[in-house]
């Protein structure tokens, strides 16, 4: 079954949000002089596809990035083990300075769209949601939160040239949703951002749930032997961060058992065609044990491609005008 997991490292103080940028129609940077500034860009609403009652789009206003930001609330820290700051605790609200530059996907449910109070608009229900950076946005403010855990700086300048990177975060679905579809439509929307925005590499830092390294040992002995990057590719946590992944001989390990005991999103990220990087990381604030996600769009297993679309495709399979 889907689980919660999030891109969750070191959370970085600073500001909290008050800008709708990061959306579909808006792009921030930070000016040395004015702080966070604003402009439009000429992109109207993303809507990236639909089945049945369940939309994938882009977060539009402000406002549905807080009802994403009350669902982030909702499963980390209600439903995991995450410790919420008071702020966010009074809030009831996921949120940190990224929020404003990133765009957010997400998956709503037309059946329980509910009027706004002034009547001229609509309360979507967020039953997914998926955090989206693009380099281009990381350079010219917070940089990625990856780098929180990570020295993904010599990948960055190795690859400047030649590839495109975007992260991925905060990914979570409702408990009631956690179903093949709801993550089906995460992917949809993904793999067409990525082909709509020439996207060559996607990063982020994917999670067990706990901070027990025996009871992971297993499956992360398995990521070292069988899923970590080649030299090319490879980050390694920070020194301070830094906790080995290589606790089981790889002669000891029982496959199944650490396909089993390895959280789905890692999973589905491994059969796309992912690496990971050296090193793990606990997360004390979210209760969490971290481990770097590495994605080359070349290398995605072409399979996958019949389903959501070739890589020169822009307009999803979903897409409802399809």
């Amino acid at each position: 079954m889907w689980q919660a997991i999030a891109d969750r490292g070191k959370r970085r103080a600073g500001f909290a949000g008050k800008f709708p940028a990061g959306l579909a129609s808006l792009e921030a940077f930070r000016s040395p002089s004015r702080g966070l500034r604003v402009f439009t860009r000429d992109i109207g609403p993303k809507v990236y596809g639909r089945v049945g009652n369940l939309e994938v789009r882009l977060a539009r206003t402000w406002s549905e990035i807080k009802l994403a930001q009350r669902l982030r609330y909702q499963v980390f820290y209600e439903e995991m083990s995450a410790v919420p700051s008071r702020l966010a605790q009074f809030r009831r609200r996921d949120e940190d300075a990224y929020d404003a530059i990133c765009d957010h996907l997400l998956v709503v449910d037309l059946d329980q769209t509910k009027p706004m109070r002034n009547g001229r608009a609509e309360r979507p229900k967020v039953v997914g949601t998926y955090r989206i950076l693009r380099q281009d946005v990381a350079e010219r403010g917070l940089g990625f939160y990856t780098a929180g855990e990570y020295d993904i700086a010599p990948l960055l300048k190795s690859k400047v040239s030649t590839h495109r990177f975007m992260e991925l975060g905060r990914s979570c679905v409702l408990a009631p949703y956690r179903s093949k579809r709801s993550v089906e439509l995460l992917w949809h929307g993904l793999w067409t951002y990525v082909r709509e925005n020439q996207i060559d590499v996607m990063i982020g830092c994917a999670s067990f749930e706990g901070t027990d390294l025996d009871e992971h040992a297993t499956a992360l002995s398995y990521l070292y032997h069988r899923a970590l990057a080649p030299a090319e590719w490879r980050c390694r946590a920070h020194d301070s961060l830094y906790v080995t992944m290589d606790r089981v001989p790889l002669s000891a390990i029982d496959t199944k058992a650490a396909l089993r005991a390895m959280p789905p999103l890692i999973k589905a990220y491994l059969r796309l065609g992912a690496f990971v990087g050296d090193g793990a990381v606990i997360d004390r604030q979210f209760g969490t044990t971290d481990v770097l996600i590495i994605l080359p769009v070349a290398n995605i297993d072409p399979r996958y491609f019949e389903h959501f679309g070739q890589p020169d495709e822009i307009k999803s399979r979903i897409a409802v005008e399809a």
